[in-house]
């Protein structure tokens, strides 16, 4: 949601404009800003000294994010309502499609070398789709601390969270890892959603490093 309504500004904008758009508290804006200025989603500077005291952080969304960002938005919604609407089996439809659309993404990155890796890459694929996400030391749980269809998942959390768990599965797959096990638990925790990766391991065998 924040890198959603910061991307949706043409100018820097603090963390107190931001809060106040979207009714959560400052600090809490200003911590998933920071977080998305370590992703490379966002840019931070300093606003220009008028007086005393020291000027704000001026945020913005990096010019090569956004329009991902904004395309990603568009048509995934437009996909899970239209399945919300017309699909017998909402649900699976939306893994389907997310699937098909996770094999394209991946398609177009190195292949990684393990199921680690593979963890490591869908977690890098979900930050530049605006996620937001953070992992543990082992990539197996991944906290999603933000959505770029906030509106449509509270709409429709079924089908766009299953369009959402495809597109993981749909990219582990395409790296030679399982995906079956994997799940996505929406709006598991305040702020976030829970992406359970333990099952993702190589389909020869173990995990490995």
């Amino acid at each position: 949601m924040v890198l959603e309504l910061l991307a949706a500004h043409r100018d820097p904008v603090t963390a107190a404009a931001l809060a106040a758009s979207s009714g959560q508290h400052t600090n809490t804006v200003r911590e998933h800003l920071d977080a998305l200025v370590d992703a490379g989603l966002a840019t931070r500077e300093r606003a220009e000294s008028l007086g005393r005291g020291r000027p704000a952080w001026l945020y913005a969304a990096t010019e090569l994010q956004q329009p991902v960002v904004r395309e990603y938005a568009g048509l995934a919604t437009a996909l899970a309502m239209q399945l919300a609407r017309t699909s017998l089996h909402p649900r699976d439809d939306a893994v389907e499609a997310g699937r098909v659309w996770g094999e394209q993404l991946a398609g177009e990155r190195t292949p990684p070398s393990s199921p680690a890796g593979a963890r490591r890459e869908v977690v890098d694929l979900l930050t530049g789709l605006g996620f937001d996400p953070t992992a543990d030391s082992r990539v197996q749980t991944v906290r999603l601390r933000q959505c770029p269809l906030i509106a449509a998942a509270r709409e429709e959390p079924e089908v766009v969270c299953s369009v959402h768990l495809g597109i993981v599965r749909g990219a582990l797959e395409t790296w030679d890892t399982h995906s079956d096990e994997t799940s996505l638990v929406p709006f598991a925790e305040p702020g976030a959603c829970l992406l359970h990766l333990t099952g993702a391991t190589a389909r020869t065998g173990g995990d490995q490093p």
